[in-house]
């Protein structure tokens, strides 16, 4: 794969997008492009075009890989786009072809370049802190620092199976079913398509041992009426990140499943983990656990001094495992940045015990499945709407997504416009994860 995108001028610092849906060709795509010192774009596959649009320029991508399925969005947006005029089908007969001979033939060609461990491996984009679509730089060494918490806190080894569940274009993604999984040596199973019966099948023919997942999905487990039906007695880990576990589950869950439940916290700009509870040491219900080794966390006041324990602030982060900033965005990075310390946006307490406990958010920020989503975002879109007045989003508690999007909207005088007409415009512009899932109409906000 290397050889395939050198051929395509692909060098050392280019940046290669990648618009991939967790397939084995994600992997090969991925370590293809850093090899030769580029740049990783793992890009959301439901990106709309308009989106997907805007990235490909802010990220100055030379080549884009990525699927017959995207193709169609692509086309729709090339003779717009200044640097991103190659595409590369990882599903078309021919590549899969070449990829096939070079596989049988078994001698690849050495083409690499010196790498640094500062120079700029990945570009993911998120919301940000700020609530704008920002590229946030992930080096070397900033990836490095997480390759070992499959081994080190998860405890897993080249005997063990994973589930990879989260997609890979996201950071907790990339890292635990990707980058951890080729350090440890363990083996990963890929669903290519997701149902909750299909879930428990893959544990029960694989013998899964461990998942990574959001708690949507452990909850879906739990709730699951057909869950006897299966054998799941080789599930031993189930880590959890992205949003936080409701804590009154996860005893239960580990009742009826006999497996560990290990909740995280980490944001993208910090690669993304940043604590964790580990398996050798006590869990503390509702806590995020403690620093990962190589990290440091502080709980500050709004003029960034320390607090004692016990006092809720913002929580801070240092260590090999922060970015060095987004791309090509500097003014953003020093509002997150500041003294070599990044600065989340969340709202919490360190005990004693160095243990974190999260309490709010400081930003305005929905954490909907895992994904982050910025309101602004939404209203931005929402309010050019031609029969819309007035709009405002917010979170709405879920169970099972942590909060799901709702659009409260007043109409202009004598607008007539119904709810899927508000949600089919928003697909136009937003990825699904973005749509409201919920819109009131309201005579004033």
């Amino acid at each position: 794969m290397a050889g395939i995108l050198n051929q395509a001028g692909v060098v050392k610092g280019d940046k290669v997008a990648l618009v991939l849906p967790n397939i084995p060709e994600f992997f090969y795509c991925y370590f293809a492009a850093v090899k030769l010192g580029a740049v990783a774009v793992p890009l959301n596959t439901s990106s709309t075009p308009y989106e997907l649009s805007y990235l490909l320029e802010n990220s100055e991508a030379k080549v884009l890989i990525t699927t017959e399925t995207v193709r169609k969005r692509y086309e729709e947006i090339r003779n717009k786009l200044t640097n991103c005029k190659s595409l590369i089908l990882v599903d078309s007969p021919d590549k899969k072809a070449l990829f096939k001979r070079v596989l049988a033939g078994g001698k690849f060609p050495e083409i690499s370049e010196e790498i640094n461990p500062d120079d700029p491996a990945m570009i993911i984009y998120t919301s940000g802190l700020t609530g704008k679509l920002l590229g946030a730089v992930l080096t070397h060494r900033n990836l490095y620092s997480q390759s070992t918490l499959i081994s080190s806190v998860v405890k897993r080894t080249h005997e063990d199976i994973g589930l990879c569940l989260i997609p890979l274009f996201h950071s907790f993604g990339a890292t635990v079913n990707m980058i951890n999984v080729i350090r440890t040596g363990c083996s990963v199973v890929m669903m290519d398509r997701f149902t909750i019966d299909g879930l428990f099948g893959a544990i029960q023919k694989e013998r899964i041992s461990y998942i990574c997942a959001v708690p949507r999905l452990y909850l879906g487990m739990f709730f699951h009426e057909g869950a006897s039906n299966f054998d799941v007695s080789s599930l031993d880990v189930c880590v959890t990140g992205g949003a936080a576990m409701p804590p009154e589950f996860i005893k239960p869950f580990e009742e009826k499943f006999g497996a560990k439940i290990v909740e995280g916290y980490g944001l993208t700009e910090a690669s993304p983990c940043c604590s964790f509870n580990m398996l050798d040491r006590p869990q503390k219900p509702g806590s995020i656990g403690k620093a990962i080794p190589g990290a440091e966390i502080k709980i500050v006041d709004e003029e960034g001094k320390e607090l004692p324990r016990g006092r809720i602030g913002e929580l801070i982060v240092r260590g090999d495992n922060v970015m060095p900033g987004y791309y090509k965005n500097d003014a953003a990075t020093a509002i997150v940045i500041k003294n070599g310390w990044l600065h989340t946006g969340d709202l919490g307490r360190m005990d004693e015990d160095d243990y974190v406990f999260l309490t709010g958010l400081k930003k305005r920020m929905i954490i909907t499945s895992g994904f982050n989503v910025y309101p602004k975002e939404i209203e931005d879109i929402l309010s050019v709407h031609p029969a819309v007045r007035e709009v405002e989003v917010v979170g709405k508690k879920d169970l099972m997504r942590g909060e799901i999007v709702l659009a409260r909207i007043v109409l202009k005088e004598n607008a007539a416009v119904e709810e899927k007409e508000i949600l089919r415009y928003c697909r136009i512009y937003l990825s699904s994860y973005k749509v409201p899932r919920e819109v009131e109409f309201v005579e004033k906000i």
